[in-house]
């Protein structure tokens, strides 16, 4: 069976408004919640980006039975593992063992805060293969002593750990990500329907998760949803080797200032009706992904969404995927 998820989406939606979102994404019946990890906007137009950590806390208490992941953070720049590994630990206690430690390496716009640069992707999967081998040893418990490359650890001890371990999805584009993060991890994460991704990480993870993501605008108006997608989401249209790269919302506005209305309308699914966001999701089932979550685009939108997503959506979806 496929699951369907909400993104709580900190580029688009401040602190409190996120946890609201999370409840009533709760009480509409979604699977699971994944929430981004920013400290930018990817467009100035989204206008948001609170502390993602500060806001899981809350939202531990504001739900209490779906599920919850990072979609994803960055544990090689601008947070330390060992303080990654401590705030995974402390949300799966809050949650009662309901979060999921979803990694990736990376973009400039949110690490560059840190004044360190920007490494190359080969440099970045070294540091986040580390990163991994450093949250592991800390969720096994006991002290943590590593010397690496990248990172050294002196002595760290997490002093409050959960009985359920937390697992730990990791983002992967390609087949060099999927050989080397494969054996790391507990899941996989990724936003495009590549059956070869599926393939090729069940044979290392067989009868693991593969979680995907896609952005949708619905709006009783359609001309409505495709102006708010193009406004705030024709970043999407890079691609990801492109948006690891940029290190601002100017440079994506700039980057993105010759996609249409028409272009965005082509990639992501506008207006009122279910039956193409359906077409759109079934890509992702059919090429292996076990779940998918999806992002309503528009922060002040979700209210008149979640209806929809009980009464229409959901259901279709769910019928769909059989």
């Amino acid at each position: 069976m496929v699951g369907f998820g909400y993104t709580l989406m900190t580029e688009q939606a401040g602190p409190r408004e996120l946890v609201r979102f999370a409840a009533e994404a709760e009480r509409t019946g979604f699977d699971f919640e994944v929430m981004s990890d920013h400290y930018f906007p990817w467009l100035a137009e989204q206008g948001h980006a609170p502390n993602a950590w500060s806001v899981l806390g809350a939202v531990t208490q504001a739900t209490s039975t779906v599920e919850l992941m990072t979609y994803v953070t960055c544990p090689i720049m601008r947070y330390h593992p060992t303080v990654v590994a401590q705030q995974a630990a402390t949300t799966q206690l809050l949650s009662g063992n309901r979060f999921t430690l979803g990694l990736g390496a990376g973009e400039n716009l949110n690490e560059h805060v840190v004044g360190r640069g920007w490494p190359p992707v080969n440099q970045r999967h070294e540091m986040l293969a580390e990163a991994i081998d450093i949250i592991g040893a800390l969720f096994d418990g006991g002290h943590v002593n590593y010397a690496g490359r990248h990172f050294q650890v002196d002595s760290a001890k997490l002093w409050d750990l959960p009985d359920v371990r937390v697992p730990i999805a990791t983002a992967v584009s390609g087949a060099q990500s999927v050989d080397r993060f494969a054996p790391l991890a507990d899941a996989m994460i990724a936003v495009e329907p590549t059956a070869e991704l599926c393939e090729r990480w069940d044979g290392v993870r067989r009868g693991t998760r593969k979680i995907a993501q896609l952005p949708v605008s619905w709006d009783p108006d359609r001309g409505a949803a495709v102006r708010r997608a193009h406004e705030q989401f024709r970043w999407f249209a890079g691609g990801w080797k492109v948006n690891a790269e940029l290190p601002g919302p100017a440079g994506f506005a700039a980057a993105t200032q010759f996609v249409t209305e028409d272009d965005v309308a082509e990639n992501i699914p506008c207006g009122p009706d279910v039956d193409p966001i359906v077409a759109a999701v079934k890509p992702f089932w059919e090429a292996g992904f076990t779940d998918v979550a999806l992002v309503q685009i528009g922060g002040e939108h979700q209210d008149a969404f979640f209806p929809f997503a009980r009464d229409q959506l959901l259901p279709a979806l769910r019928e769909a995927a059989g």
